[in-house]
């Protein structure tokens, strides 16, 4: 307890008395002997803003400022220091109490330390100001007995939780677990509908195709319950004739362009030379001689009358427009028939310009003089048929796209024959493409007899399932059409009902002449609407009414006749 220590101001010497509540020494002065002066006063100052030894006051302890000796112990006031940061804040007043003050207590009671313990989670609020001038001087290491306080220990930080990032991150992840696992049950469900539905559209398309063609036991397929006159009659149809005109050698052919938009189902009908056909005046012809004499117009009129049809257009294709459509088109690929020799060759035995065998590539030079080839003793349908390879040879190659087949059409620059236009052509074209392309296309030839005339069961085929003659109904007011088979055994007799028929207003149409001659003559219709039609022609032929039946008739008439052995011209006739 009697420690001493000198303070090296004065040769003053500070005596160890004990030590304070907070286990800190306290001191107190021992003047050196022979220079002990009695203690200045200080003036009584209550409120510590009395100035000291030239220092303004300073509230938050800035400045320097001296004690004020404490009345109750008798300490005497110690003695002042230069400021430092890090060092304790000396004892005077202290406006927020945040160390240890030993002031003057004007009531007489005994002065405590002023420092409160801090409350747990207790918050001060330190006002912003602005501290002393930067101590450029090198930290100075505290005193014995004194506290190292520096400026980051009056910060006070709220540190975060672990325990609560565990607690929300556990429940985020048990959340999205929980959505994943609800997704997973909702796509789970989404294909398992999916499923049932493929399933049941599976079964249903197959059995509706069985019930379809009829291979369901017990079930007959609703084609079956209708006859095929029928189902061809409700079929729609888009038909054109194309005229092939060789400008080189002469001659014609002619073929039909069937759309069958029904049954998506394209067809090239090849028609003979020899189809005898009847002009405005009633006398026969033939296809070839009409097409020289009357034209596209006459020619297409005398076809709907024999074949029963609608033709909506001629396409008038001469060879050198042939050459230029299958060379835009890129040439055609079909399988050739025949050797086709050089028509500009003039060596005999040359080398042939088109050479037999399946998948030959033809250009437009090759293709015309493939379509127009006709070997020595060959059939004109010999020749009808190359002509209608090469079309459908170029249907495969030309575009589907409407409007790219009608700029095709518009670069070949004909001249079409009126109501077609290149539009209506070349979107009629598109549509044969796409068919041809698909496999859905296919030709057909018109059995023609040797005298150009058409029988009933030979045309049924072609005329009935292809071009749909029997749907054609005749106009109001038109012509009956009177299909006429000579079984008379006089070849005469065919030109005398003609002439009695025309003259009765019918439309003749000429059946050929049967093999054999029939002894009783017969008048046939099929439709109900016909049968008063059928009744005049039986007054107009002389025949009796008797001889008219309900049955069946040529394809393109309305009433057909079989004269027989009873059948006597007119006179007049």
């Amino acid at each position: 307890m009697n420690d001493r220590y000198d303070a090296g101001y004065g040769g003053d010497q500070y005596e160890l008395v004990g030590y304070d509540e907070y286990n800190q020494p306290v001191y107190r002065q021992v003047p050196a002997q022979g220079t002990q002066q009695p203690p200045q006063q200080q003036p009584y100052d209550p409120y510590g803003q009395q100035q000291q030894q030239g220092y303004a006051y300073d509230p938050y302890a800035t400045g320097t400022q001296q004690q004020t000796p404490d009345y109750d112990t008798g300490s005497q006031p110690q003695t002042p220091q230069a400021y430092d940061s890090r060092q304790a804040p000396q004892a005077g007043y202290d406006p927020y109490a945040t160390g240890t003050t030993t002031a003057y207590d004007p009531y007489g009671q005994t002065a405590t330390s002023g420092q409160q313990p801090r409350v747990a989670e207790q918050t001060a609020y330190i006002p912003q100001q602005g501290g002393p001038a930067e101590d450029t001087e090198a930290p100075k290491t505290p005193a014995a007995g004194e506290r190292d306080y520096r400026t980051e220990q009056f910060a006070f930080v709220e540190e975060p939780t672990d325990d609560s990032e565990d607690v929300i991150d556990w429940l985020n992840f048990t959340e999205n677990r929980t959505e994943r696992r609800e997704e997973a049950k909702r796509r789970a469900r989404g294909r398992m509908v999916a499923l049932v539905v493929v399933l049941a559209l599976v079964v249903s398309g197959g059995v509706g195709y069985l019930w379809y063609a009829g291979k369901l036991p017990g079930v007959s397929s609703p084609s079956s319950k209708s006859g095929t006159t029928t189902a061809a009659g409700a079929q729609n149809r888009d038909v054109i004739v194309v005229h092939l005109h060789n400008t080189a050698k002469g001659g014609t052919s002619s073929v039909l362009l069937v759309d069958n938009t029904t049954l998506k189902q394209g067809t090239t009908v090849l028609l003979p030379n020899s189809l005898a056909l009847t002009d405005d005046d009633g006398n026969t012809t033939t296809l070839a001689k009409s097409v020289d004499d009357d034209g596209t117009s006459g020619t297409v009129d005398q076809l709907n009358t024999v074949l029963g049809t609608d033709i909506e257009g001629t396409w008038r294709l001469d060879t050198p427009y042939l050459q230029n459509l299958v060379d835009l088109v890129g040439n055609i690929d079909i399988d050739t028939n025949a050797d086709v020799p050089d028509p500009a060759a003039t060596k005999k035995g040359a080398e042939p310009l088109v050479h037999k065998g399946k998948d030959q590539t033809l250009s437009g030079k090759m293709a015309v003089a493939y379509a127009t080839y006709r070997a020595s003793g060959e059939a004109q349908n010999a020749q009808l048929e190359r002509f209608g390879q090469v079309m459908q040879g170029v249907l495969r190659q030309l575009t589907s796209d409407p409007t790219a087949a009608t700029t095709t059409v518009q670069t070949l620059a004909q001249i079409l024959d009126p109501p077609l236009t290149d539009k209506d052509l070349g979107t009629f074209l598109a549509k044969l493409a796409d068919l041809a392309k698909s496999g859905d296309y296919k030709t057909a030839l018109l059995p023609v007899q040797n005298d150009g005339t058409l029988t009933a069961q030979a045309s049924a085929g072609v005329v009935k399932d292809i071009l749909g003659g029997t749907a054609k109904s005749p106009d109001e007011g038109s012509a009956v059409r009177v299909a006429v088979q000579n079984a008379t055994g006089v070849k005469d007799d065919t030109e005398k009902a003609r002439v009695v028929l025309l003259n009765g207003g019918f439309t003749f149409l000429e059946a050929g002449t049967a093999s054999t001659a029939s002894a009783k003559s017969k008048i046939t219709y099929s439709d109900a609407a016909d049968k008063e039609n059928a009744t005049e022609v039986a007054k107009t032929l002389g025949l009796p009414t008797s001889t008219v039946t309900k049955g069946t008739v040529a394809a393109n008439a309305d009433v057909s006749v079989i004269l027989g052995t009873d059948y006597k011209p007119s006179s007049s006739s």
